[in-house]
């Protein structure tokens, strides 16, 4: 009787009447679950006044993110009833700049608090994972501590939490305390600490001779200043991945799957701390929060979630298999029914000291398996099928759900294969073929990768064998009177699966993935041969539409390399165009088989460091006549070397020119060798050799040879001598050594790359071009021979 007369006047007042005139400060309202609350807040408690916590960044204030919050299209109508954004945020939204690591004074006259910021990724750096989950919390109490001593009146603290704070337990859990005897105190000591120990680790001899060794193997033809950058870049990532390992290991050594949860779940004994001093406390547990059933729309959904990527690899083929069991329990629920679950929660406070726990989650009334959850996405990517490109759609993959230990086999041998795939392919000649070729490593490489990090990531969850009891939730809900129930529903057993996921949650997720398909294969239909991609690099008049002007027109400058580059040529094969037109018969002959056996040496000394390669092949001009070797040039290879030039390439060196550019070709060949292409150029900056008295080269150089970061020296010299704007200049090479000239301009080109140099173009987004020599053009060791 008791019972039923509590329930009665539970319904008396409704939700929006408990909470009207009430004053809540919300953290977290630029996050999903924040921005949806806020949207009920405004749009069904129109009473409530909200102050939100925004963290500023840099010169944006808080408020001016929070205006950009409530301009999305979610917060249109409330926005225009209210006449605009300031309007509504005069009225209703005030804001609070402040961030959870150094949580500022809150305002008196709060009445609730919803703490729904915190650090969401299952894999964070434990420093973070403890700043954000244990320091943020316990910071943001102390301050709610002090309003309720400054007001004189108790402030009802709502904690937003996740259920998987329950750890690696098994069966059912209840909406209670989770069971454990871990010290926070102690934990939270350590992993702040772990920040500093993992950098001081970092930078021990060991490990800096293992990153700088590495670094020195891939970066070193470019220059030892760029394979020290590289090895400082991958000892920061070290640090990052380790910080993420360590939490992990911590985490799961005391039962919980990742950091996330750990941390979340030492919040959790920060806030019954908190409520023990006879505060009003309650926590809110959901499970996987997923898009919307129906408010502020079906499918609605900020970012990618917890299940996205893997629901999105699927469709394109390259999740073969999950390690989970086909049974097990994939716990989801929609945003709209963990934010009505709050708001009801807000309106229904628990008595002092006693922490009110609940269970926003599906697997207990409602389970989906990972079974049915696999069907449903196979059968909505065969009826939806993503565009597979020229071959047709996408395969799909059929799951058999063989275990965890299937999965790890099949994922190590692709693992150990590519290995192999990569080694052969970074020493194979270059060529268009072993480009195309580490395209479909790297492709293969980056699926692997994925599918390492989200199994890995995710089999935790995939193996719980958990339900979580939502009785109190749901009793919850069944209090609320009719009308409440309608607007503030989250009860999960009404979500019917087969509805929610393939008519709502799998076509909004997949909407901006196909637009974004749509736009790729508009760009790959309208690009050209010779790399179209490229923006146009002339200032003013069309291409062609102008004769070349004169340097000095513009600030912009466009260099180029030239063997691989502008020739399809190399400096091993220059030299003989050079040496074979002084021979005869035999010696030609004997000349040829001398630099093939020299060949792998030279190879050997090019991975190495590209000035020993270029001083190894000088030494071989030792005699040879300047003026000859000029004449050689100029009436003998004139001819060959204008055939061999690409005609994208003459075509790009004539727009620079009509766009009033300077145009330099910065190369290791000698200057002998350049007469031929010295008309197209402002300035040629090639090799000299030294001779003696009697114009004969001694077989040494006049100064060091422009390779690696000898060139971007040379160019940044270059700009300041003539007042040349690096930023807006262009930049052609071929090779993974022009590394550092490359990177010094603002439109970095990379012709027909080597395997290295193509990696890096992808990753730092620079243009790839492929220029190549016409087909008319002779490809002759000795060209100056039919010249005779």
């Amino acid at each position: 009787m008791a019972q039923a007369e509590a329930q009665a006047r539970a319904q008396a007042g409704g939700v929006a009447a408990r909470l009207a005139g009430q004053h809540v400060l919300l953290t977290g309202v630029t996050g999903f679950v924040g921005e949806a609350l806020l949207h009920l807040f405004l749009t069904e408690v129109p009473d409530v006044r909200t102050t939100v916590l925004v963290r500023p960044k840099g010169a944006i204030t808080g408020a001016q993110r929070t205006a950009k919050l409530l301009g999305k299209p979610i917060f249109r109508q409330v926005v225009e009833a209210a006449g605009g954004v300031e309007a509504l945020m005069a009225a209703k939204v005030g804001v609070l700049d402040g961030d959870l690591a150094d949580v500022p004074a809150l305002p008196t006259g709060i009445d609730a608090v919803v703490h729904c910021a915190g650090d969401v990724s299952f894999d964070p750096p434990v420093h973070e994972a403890f700043t954000t989950n244990v320091v943020g919390t316990r910071d943001l109490l102390a301050r709610v501590a002090e309003v309720e001593t400054a007001q004189g009146s108790p402030v009802h603290y709502v904690h937003v939490s996740t259920a998987y704070v329950a750890g690696r337990r098994r069966g059912h859990v209840p909406e209670a305390s989770v069971e454990h005897d871990v010290d926070v105190a102690a934990e939270l000591a350590w992993g702040l600490a772990q920040k500093g120990e993992v950098e001081h680790r970092s930078r021990t001899s060991d490990k800096l001779a293992e990153l700088s060794e590495a670094a020195e193997r891939t970066h070193g033809r470019a220059g030892m200043l760029t394979a020290s950058r590289a090895a400082e870049e991958a000892r920061k990532q070290w640090v990052k991945d380790e910080l993420v390992r360590v939490g992990t290991e911590r985490a799961r050594s005391l039962g919980w799957t990742d950091c996330y949860t750990f941390t979340k779940a030492l919040g959790e004994r920060v806030v019954e701390a908190h409520a023990a001093g006879g505060r009003v406390v309650s926590i809110v547990r959901p499970s996987i929060i997923e898009s919307a059933l129906e408010r502020p729309y079906p499918g609605w959904i900020e970012g990618f979630k917890m299940a996205e990527p893997l629901i999105l690899a699927y469709g394109r083929g390259e999740l073969p298999e999950f390690p989970a069991a086909s049974d097990t329990t994939i716990d989801i629920v929609p945003v709209d029914h963990v934010v009505s679950a709050i708001v009801a929660v807000l309106a229904h406070p628990p008595a002092p000291a006693e922490v009110a726990y609940f269970h926003v989650s599906s697997g207990d009334r409602n389970p989906l398996t990972f079974r049915v959850l696999y069907e449903q996405v196979r059968d909505y990517f065969q009826a939806h099928p993503f565009a597979g490109g020229p071959r047709g759609t996408v395969a799909l993959p059929a799951w058999k759900f063989p275990g965890a230990a299937s999965v790890e086999r099949l994922l190590s041998t692709s693992e150990r294969a590519l290995k192999v795939a990569d080694y052969l392919v970074d020493r194979a000649p270059r060529s268009a073929r072993s480009r195309s070729i580490a395209t479909g490593i790297d492709k293969q490489n980056a699926r692997v990768e994925f599918l390492r990090r989200y199994l890995t990531l995710y089999q935790e969850y995939a193996k719980a064998d958990l339900r979580y009891s939502d009785r109190r939730t749901l009793a919850l809900q069944h209090s609320l009177s009719p009308a409440d129930q309608a607007i503030f529903t989250f009860d999960t057993a009404v979500v019917e699966w087969a509805v929610y996921l393939g008519d709502i949650h799998f076509p909004s997720v997949t909407k901006p993935v196909r637009r974004l398909d749509e736009l790729r294969l508009r760009r790959e239909k309208g690009r050209t041969a010779g790399g179209s991609e490229l923006r146009t690099v002339v200032e003013g008049p069309a291409a062609g539409a102008t004769p070349e002007q004169g340097p000095g027109e513009s600030d912009v400058v466009a260099v180029f390399d030239m063997d691989g580059t502008l020739l399809s040529s190399n400096v091993v094969e220059t030299y003989l165009w050079m040496r074979l037109a002084e021979l005869e018969g035999t010696g030609r002959l004997a000349e040829l088989a001398r630099t093939a056996a020299r060949v792998p040496g030279l190879v050997r000394a090019e991975r190495k460091e590209r000035g020993a390669l270029l001083r190894a092949v000088y030494r071989e001009y030792a005699g040879a006549d300047l003026a000859e070797l000029d004449a050689v040039a100029d009436e003998l290879l004139t001819a060959h070397v204008l055939s061999r030039l690409a005609p994208e390439a003459v075509r790009r060196i004539r727009e620079h020119r009509r766009a009033g550019h300077r145009t330099v070709l910065v190369t290791g060949a000698v200057r002998p060798l350049t007469r031929p292409l010295a008309p197209l150029f402002d300035h040629v900056e090639a090799v000299d050799l030294v001779t003696d008295a009697r114009g004969r080269a001694t077989g040494h150089l006049v100064s060091s040879p422009l390779v690696g970061e000898s060139r971007a020296a040379f160019l940044r010299g270059y700009a300041s001598e003539h007042g040349l704007d690096l930023s807006r200049s262009f930049a052609y090479a071929d090779s993974h050594s022009d590394l550092p000239l490359l990177a010094e301009v603002g439109n970095p080109v990379a012709v027909s790359p080597d395997v290295a140099l193509m990696r890096h173009a992808r990753r730092h987004h620079w243009t790839i071009v492929d220029w190549a020599s016409p087909e008319t053009g002779r490809r002759t060791l000795d060209p100056a021979g039919s010249a005779r």
